[in-house]
């Protein structure tokens, strides 16, 4: 009777935990059919300067795949035909489908693809990328809409030479209103002028504002400067501007300096070539201060202020990072590449 009642009580008890087990047990079902996101309207894109400050509209449907889920939308372009191997990032939104944009902002984003004042065809889609709520264990998926193609005609900007310095440096004016800007690298021992090939007018310093024929402008400090000028009021201002790399796989760990990075303007991307990581974690910051920084959201989709450290294991790497909104909070996206 004693052996009985034992075993009655271990059946009972192995019942117990299986049920306990499948109670605590996620159950995810993906549909047999997913649902793409779909892009649904794309707006005129023949753009022009006179409507800089206007906003256009991107629209697209949701994803459906049958679980809740997190979802990152991206809004994405690339030259018709290109089937987006060279892939021109628009911007990303978690939780609207209609994407907006001023026309300046996408005009300086297409004009890295595609030529000014000239119509190109270009593709476009909506990329989604899914993470599972946590404890599921299923992987990220990925879904993206149908193509929809559409002209466009990015419009050139005004811009501003550096003269004095080597190679093709200037900032530009996104509205053509006499306010220009760029991020360029400088040198303290090699001052320049600001020269209009538009109006063949020089300008330069006049005791800390801008002066036509004025004196050289002299950096004050070496490194990616953010240059901005404004024509119409005389006025102009450099500030320090550096995106590095910092963390427990960086040469410095989690001290400053950080690892600097380098800018190219064609691209609007920062980038490192041939850096040598360890075990460990990484972030990107500005100006070696934590005010500004990125790091991963919570899908690890993209990049978001304050987000979580990057596990990055030991070698070599080359490194892209797209700053998709600079202003708090800041978002970006990257790319990580083992050589």
């Amino acid at each position: 009777m004693k052996k009985n009642l034992i075993i009655y009580l271990t059946v009972i008890g192995l019942i117990g935990f299986l049920s306990s087990c499948k109670k605590d047990e996620t159950m995810v079902v993906i549909l047999a059919s997913p649902t793409a996101p779909a892009l649904t309207t794309v707006p005129e894109l023949s753009l022009s300067r006179l409507n800089g400050t206007d906003t256009l509209t991107f629209v697209g449907t949701p994803v459906e795949v049958g679980f809740q889920a997190s979802v990152t939308y991206f809004l994405e372009a690339c030259p018709t035909g290109d089937n987006f191997v060279h892939v021109t990032s628009i911007m990303s939104a978690t939780k609207d489908f209609a994407f907006k944009i001023t026309v300046s902002d996408l005009n300086g984003i297409l004009l890295r693809s595609f030529e000014a004042d000239k119509v190109t065809s270009a593709d476009f889609r909506i990329r989604s990328v899914l993470v599972a709520d946590v404890g599921t264990g299923v992987a990220p998926l990925v879904y993206s809409s149908s193509v929809i193609s559409a002209d466009v005609k990015p419009y050139g900007l005004p811009r501003l030479n550096l003269i004095g310095l080597d190679g093709d440096l200037k900032i530009e004016s996104a509205l053509g209103d006499g306010q220009y800007a760029g991020i360029l690298k400088l040198d303290i021992t090699k001052p320049f002028k600001l020269y209009d090939p538009e109006a063949n007018i020089s300008y330069g310093d006049n005791g800390g504002v801008l002066a036509v024929n004025g004196a050289d402008i002299i950096p004050g400090v070496n490194g990616y400067n953010y240059v901005v000028a404004d024509t119409k009021a005389l006025t102009y201002k450099l500030t320090q501007f550096e995106i590095g790399l910092i963390g427990s796989a960086t040469p410095n760990a989690w001290n400053s300096p950080d690892t600097k990075m380098d800018y190219d303007s064609k691209t609007g991307t920062w980038y490192i070539n041939n850096v040598d990581l360890i075990d460990g974690e990484i972030k990107f910051r500005y100006n070696d201060g934590w005010a500004w920084n990125l790091g991963w959201n919570a899908d690890k989709t993209a990049l978001e202020h304050n987000g979580a450290n990057i596990a990055v294991a030991a070698g070599n790497y080359n490194i892209r990072l797209t700053i998709t909104k600079f202003a708090a909070p800041e978002t970006g996206t990257f790319t990580i590449t083992k050589n």
